[in-house]
This record gives structure tokens, C-alpha cells and sequence, in this order.
């Protein structure tokens, strides 16, 4: 279980220092929405575009912690090219998962999966759930 731990850890870190799809754009074409946890401090914003039905781009910008960064970066790579009612299952999967409420483990959460010990640490789960909220809201935005 240590190799395991140490992979998750690696991943996170990874995401972290070189968070993938950073960087807000100005494009009427996107969703936006910014998302402040006032408890901790950590802030993201998430913008999302849709293209025939299927998540075309996803981008996030913020500060935080490394959970709340690193999370934002895999999710963003997790969405890209999804189906929308696909990116819609991932998500809530993934959220039902990071706080502890029963989820279904066939759905592929892809990296996401790192994710799934935050559910022992009731203060950081906030931190891995703040940038996949603020994806969700930009689908309902739409």
C-alpha cells in the first residue's frame, strides 16, 4: 500500500507544480465561474466550453493549497472530450467519492481516483471538491 500511496502522492504533486490547462481566456464561448473557500482561503476559477454536446476545452486558474491546484488540473485533463452527460457522472461520482458518500467505483475517475483518501480527512475535502463544483456550475450556466 506505501507504492500506492507514494504513486497518489507523485500525482498530486505532479499536478501541482505543473498544473495542465492553466490560464483563463477571454472568449465569450466559455463558462465562468470562481468559486472563494473563505474557511481556507483557496480560490478557483473554472471556465468550460462545449462543442457538439462533449466538454471542447476546460481551463482553471486559482490559488490554494496543493489539493485544491493540483485537483483543478486533474480535472480539467479528466473532462476534456467527455461526453456532457459522461462529465456530469464523473463529477458527482468523484464528489460522492472525496466526501465519503457511496459511489459507484466502475465509473472511471481516471487520475481523479488519487483523490479517494481525502474522504479520511473531513478539513481537506472541501480543498478536493471546490474546482469540480465550480466545473458543474459552469454546465449548468450553459
Amino acid at each position: 500500500m506505501d507504492s500506492l500511496d507514494n504513486l497518489y502522492r507523485e500525482i498530486i504533486l505532479d499536478h501541482y507544480k505543473n498544473p495542465r490547462n492553466k490560464g483563463l481566456v477571454t472568449d465569450p464561448g466559455y463558462v465562468t465561474v470562481r468559486i472563494k473557500n473563505p474557511s481556507c482561503g483557496d480560490e478557483i476559477t473554472v471556465q468550460t466550453r462545449l462543442e457538439d454536446g462533449k466538454i471542447g476545452d476546460c481551463r482553471h486558474e486559482g490559488k490554494g493549497c496543493s489539493i485544491c491546484c493540483s485537483s483543478a488540473s486533474v480535472m480539467t485533463e479528466t473532462m476534456i472530450g467527455k461526453p456532457l452527460e459522461t462529465a456530469h457522472a464523473v463529477a458527482a461520482n468523484y464528489l460522492n467519492m472525496v466526501s465519503g458518500k457511496p459511489f459507484d467505483p466502475a465509473v472511471d475517475l481516471e487520475e481523479a481516483e488519487v483523490y479517494a483518501g481525502v474522504r479520511q480527512f473531513p478539513a481537506r475535502v472541501k480543498c478536493a471538491s471546490i474546482a469540480w463544483q465550480a466545473f458543474l456550475q459552469t454546465l449548468e450556466k450553459k
